[in-house]
């Protein structure tokens, strides 16, 4: 069974909200960047055209942090957020085609998105989740 919630899926898989992801570098370094996000089968799903540092990290050690700014403040004026805690890993192929549909909600209605012609198959991360936290509806889970 997934952790991912119907709230937790509307904030992964609606609006523009950039995801940080955090992996871990060979020497144990963490690193972040930002990725679109979707959900997919209960879990959080990011694609990449090239095998950038964070496919590379999240080839040695799959263990992934994602934390996202959902709008929304609690009572003592701090912004509602999601984190998601999980393993994560790397599929070939598929790339562009998720970069597409994700780009539609990013970029607007109607881009194309790798704006290239014969873009590579790149990687499909894919996070399982296994703890949830931040500050909103879903951080009693």
């Amino acid at each position: 069974m997934s952790l991912i919630t119907p709230d937790i899926e509307a904030v992964l898989n609606t609006g523009d909200r950039l995801v940080h992801l955090v992996t871990l570098a060979r020497d144990g370094r963490p690193t972040a960047t930002i990725v679109w996000s979707g959900v997919e089968d209960g879990e959080v799903v990011f694609a990449h055209l090239g095998e950038h540092q964070k496919v590379k990290n999240i080839r040695n050690d799959g263990r992934v942090v994602l934390s996202v700014v959902t709008g929304g403040k609690n009572a003592h004026g701090l912004d509602h957020y999601l984190v998601v805690e999980g393993t994560a890993r790397i599929t070939e192929g598929g790339a562009p085609e998720l970069l597409q549909q994700l780009a539609q909600r990013y970029v607007g209605p109607g881009v194309k998105f790798p704006p290239m012609d014969n873009p590579p198959a790149g990687f499909i991360t894919r996070v399982t989740p296994t703890k949830i936290g931040g500050i909103g509806p879903w951080a009693a889970h």
